[in-house]
């Protein structure tokens, strides 16, 4: 074998080795779930909750952590993404909050063989990173609540706020989302509460 084309062998083989080396981690994040279940309040324990899926576009029922990058660019990280959709995680955080107020006799997620006295639906329209002079975590959302018996919707509720980011790194970001969803599942289970305090169930 020549000197050259000893070189060239070994420039090769430095190349594959570099081109192996180990891809990048990727990392999951979850919204926080509230725990414990509070009491049921003796004259509010006859209403039963079921909790809907929820709807949105394709990029929040997928687990993509979103930006946005001016009004029409949005794009997702490679490498950082929510342990589930964020449909189903704000699902279960509406869940757990409505059985921490100790109001309803049951709140459950939707299932074929659930009963319940209504039926709590919406939409979920922005769940995401917006970069712009500062960076924010956009949180919208509305719902509906339906009563089962007449199917009337008897409630609406509509949320949308922008909350600043502490950091420039996902994890800032993820822990804004984080607590601009616990302060809308919170005006939720106040709007709900006050509802009921003026339509008693009997």
């Amino acid at each position: 074998m020549t000197v050259r084309g000893a070189i060239c062998l070994v420039a090769i083989s430095a190349g594959l080795l570099t081109g192996c080396g180990a891809a990048p981690r990727s990392k999951y994040y979850q919204l926080t779930v509230p725990n414990g279940v509070a009491e049921a309040r003796s004259s509010d324990t006859q209403v039963k909750l079921l909790i809907g899926s929820m709807s949105a576009s394709h990029l929040y029922r997928e687990d993509g952590i979103v930006y946005s990058r001016g009004s029409e660019e949005l794009g997702t990280y490679q490498y950082q993404r929510w342990a589930e959709p964020p449909t189903d995680m704000f699902g279960e955080v509406l869940v757990r909050e409505l059985r921490a107020t100790g109001r309803y006799l049951a709140v459950q997620p939707q299932r074929s063989n659930t009963n319940g006295d209504f039926i709590i639906r919406g939409r979920l329209h922005d769940f995401k990173e917006v970069d712009g002079s500062s960076i924010l975590a956009e949180v919208t959302f509305e719902l509906e609540m339906r009563d089962l018996k007449t199917g009337a919707t008897v409630w609406t509720h509509y949320y949308t706020h922008e909350e600043p980011v502490g950091g420039k790194d996902v994890s800032a970001v993820v822990a804004a989302l984080d607590k601009n969803v616990q302060q809308g599942v919170k005006e939720v289970a106040a709007s709900l509460d006050q509802y009921f305090e003026s339509h008693p169930v009997r």
